[in-house]
This record gives structure tokens, sequence and C-alpha cells, in this order.
């Protein structure tokens, strides 16, 4: 992966964003900056709208309303193909032709940089095989996704969002089928992307894993209730009260962790 620059503004931002999906209405005025060169972890309890936040921020929720910027930039008003190039999307359950091999799905991620029906060029072969060695997929490149384990077929999606190799990565539940040592390789990996500049915004249920982020967004009922950095007391208190008091945070060998309350 190659360096990347972090902008003097905020990677992505918010001002009055809401959603309403069928007759509820899901957001409700979100105002929200995301720092550049950080990995902040959207988390709450279920039916919070995290993962509705997240495809509002991608541009991906017509139902949407209110303004998103992406790096300065009004997101509505940024060329599609450009956007792809600066924003890369992974969500929940996606999907894939079976009939694919792992390395053409890898393979997709660079469309946005290709010319119309242009062949992949040697820089398109090479971003492909760097995520698919960072996600530790490389080996069955040459086999179709249908034949690929729950866990196998995650990793490869994953490649296919690197291989954009954009400013920004938005990952819904990104820990999906991933076994505990494949999730500390999938920290890892985010960790080296921010190291290099990328900005990473993931939805997370694993908690001890959200901790791990730099900056939390916590929510509940469509609304943030608190916004900060994972290793300050408030975000602790905040995260322990949306969760309805029933976790504890508490530091364990020099890393937070969520306690059951018991």
């Amino acid at each position: 992966m190659s360096p990347r620059h972090a902008p003097n503004t905020a990677a992505l931002s918010a001002r009055g964003l809401s959603a309403t999906l069928g007759q509820v209405e899901v957001l409700h005025g979100i105002d929200l900056d995301l720092p550049a060169a950080r990995w902040t972890s959207i988390v709450g309890p279920n039916g919070a709208g995290k993962s509705t936040l997240l495809k509002a921020l991608a541009g991906l929720l017509p139902q949407a309303h209110g303004e998103v910027k992406l790096q300065g930039d009004v997101l509505s008003t940024v060329p599609s193909r450009r956007r792809a190039q600066r924003l890369a999307w992974l969500g929940q359950n996606e999907g894939a032709t079976d009939d694919l091999l792992a390395y053409d799905v890898a393979m997709l991620g660079r469309l946005p940089h290709q010319p119309w029906l242009a062949p992949p060029s040697v820089a398109d072969h090479a971003a492909v095989e760097r995520a698919l060695r960072a996600t530790q997929a490389w080996d069955w490149r040459a086999r179709p996704l249908g034949q690929l384990s729950g866990g196998e077929r995650q990793r490869v999606l994953l490649a296919r969002a690197l291989a954009v190799e954009a400013q920004v990565l938005l990952m819904d539940e990104p820990l999906a089928n991933l076994d505990p040592p494949h999730q500390v390789d999938w920290l890892l990996l985010v960790r080296e992307l921010v190291r290099q500049g990328c900005t990473v915004v993931s939805v997370l249920h694993e908690l001890p894993l959200a901790l791990q982020s730099d900056d939390l967004l916590i929510m509940a009922a469509g609304r943030i209730t608190h916004h900060g950095a994972c290793s300050d007391p408030a975000t602790h208190r905040a995260l322990e009260a949306v969760f309805d008091e029933r976790i504890h945070i508490q530091a364990v060998a020099g890393q937070w962790l969520s306690l059951p309350k018991i």
C-alpha cells in the first residue's frame, strides 16, 4: 500500500444529516467531523442507526438529507468515478458472483482507476496483489468465491476494498465470519493503513476491538451521544451508559476492555 498524505480538513463531515426508512426517521440531524488519518469506530446498541449513518456518509442512502463532505468537498458534487477513487466501501453481507475467482473479485476494486473497457494495468495487478497479501488471501487467488469459507470470502471482499487504495475506507461489520486470530490481523492492518495516512471508519459490535480505535462515535436511537478518544474516561462513561450500565470499561494489561457487569 503506497503512503498517503492526510488532508488538512476533516476526512468526512456531516451537517444536519437525517434519514427516514419507510415511515421511520432513523437519523436525526447528525452533525459530525471525522478527523483524517485516524480510525473511528461507530458503536451502540442494536437499532441505534450505526449502519444507516455509515451508508449515508458513503453517499449510498438516497433517503438521506443534509450535507456530507468528503475531504472538504460536498459529496454529492464529487463525480462518481472520482468519489469511488477517494472513498472505498465494505458493507455487511456483501456478495459477489460465486463463479468469480478471488483474484477477479479483488480486481473489481480497481475499476474506478481503469479507463472504460481497458484491461487491468501493471499498477492494477500490483495493487490487487498487495491487497490479497495484506488480507492473507493470496494463496487462494485462483479459487472461485463460491468455494471459500465465510471467513475466507470476507477476507477477499476486504481485499477488494483495499485494492481501491482510497484515502477513506468505510467498513460495516468487517469482522463478520473472521476467527479471533484474523480479527487481530484485521486490527493490525487497520493500524498500518492509518499509519500510512488513511482514514478508517468502522461499525463494530466487538467492543474490545472497537476500544482499540483512536476514537469512538457512540450512537443511540439515531443520534450521537458521544464522540471522543478511546482513552478518554468520558468516552468510557458514555459507552457504559449507552449499554445501560451493563458493561464496565477497564484497563487490562495496558488495553481497554469492555467487561460484563454482573
